[in-house]
């Protein structure tokens, strides 16, 4: 059984279409249909069923799809340790991030890291936090430079690379702007824009209320900080930012007794051998690493 037909199969299960898969794969969509039709042919049964434009998995795809999943990674797994054996550190890196981390943190570090390292091809996704989180837990991807879950479990390991200061924020013209103390009561008589409600960053400041048992009126969510700095300059709302994005299109306000913080760094799963590459990397990371102390 070739892999490369199970890394098809995995692509076709994963998209819901031949066309896509193809495009993940950097292959024509015939090419496609040939590996499914093999490996189709090789196990006698039919892996998806295609009504008009709808690809989904029959009985057998379904039962195929863990144990394809496992026959992959553990081929991968298998690849990358033999890779070790030389030392040499080149091939390809899969690498997941979040885009406020991909624009503000990673960039000199991946400088660096081309520099010292020109063999490596770094295969980077942009990816909400939660979603990179979830790939190297299933081993899709072998590091995520992301925010930290507040408790990161086995067989997961994590380490905190920048503690990550988050400012209240609102627009230099809010009525807020301005005053030299402002309270968590007083935020919630305006409208806030807030993370995505299944973010950890969400998470850290909605405990924030609810330890001061008051309700924010959040009437927009966006997993994006770069458009709730858009949202919040134009005095739809307020919210809270990064200390690094903090500039002359927000005012911050001071909020006692509300210090947020949150963990940016780099997980990897316990279970899979990590690459040169990817020791590399996390090494390099780890001069990154900044003090638990936060002004």
């Amino acid at each position: 059984m070739d892999t490369a037909n199970l890394a098809a199969f995995l692509a076709v299960a994963a998209t819901g279409s031949f066309s896509r898969a193809a495009e993940q794969l950097h292959l024509t969509q015939p090419a496609i249909s040939k590996r499914i039709a093999t490996l189709e042919q090789q196990l006698g049964v039919r892996l998806f069923d295609r009504i008009g434009k709808h690809v989904g998995l029959t009985e057998a795809g379904r039962t195929l799809q863990p144990r394809a999943e496992l026959i992959i990674n553990t081929f991968n797994d298998t690849r990358r340790a033999l890779g070790n054996l030389s030392a040499s550190i080149q091939g390809r890196l899969s690498l997941a991030t979040s885009h406020h981390i991909g624009l503000h943190r990673l960039p000199p570090v991946l400088r660096r890291f081309t520099k010292a390292y020109p063999g490596v091809v770094l295969d980077i996704d942009f990816l909400d936090s939660e979603v990179a989180y979830d790939k190297v837990l299933q081993g899709e991807i072998e590091l995520a430079v992301i925010t930290l879950a507040p408790q990161v479990e086995p067989p997961l390991i994590a380490t905190r690379i920048w503690l990550d200061q988050l400012e209240f924020v609102v627009a230099p013209e809010h009525p807020l702007a301005g005053r030299q103390e402002v309270q968590l009561s007083q935020l919630a008589a305006y409208p806030a824009v807030f993370p995505g409600g299944n973010t950890f960053t969400h998470n850290v400041v909605a405990q924030l209320f609810e330890r001061h048992g008051v309700s924010p009126q959040v009437s927009m969510s966006t997993n994006y900080m770069e458009t709730i700095k858009m949202m919040v300059s134009i005095g739809l709302a307020w919210s809270v930012l990064p200390r690094t994005m903090i500039d002359s299109q927000v005012r911050v306000l001071p909020v006692p007794d509300a210090r947020l913080v949150r963990d940016l760094g780099c997980i990897h799963h316990s279970g899979r051998t990590l690459s040169n590459a990817g020791r590399a990397l996390i090494e390099l990371l780890h001069t990154e690493r900044e003090s638990d102390t936060v002004t």
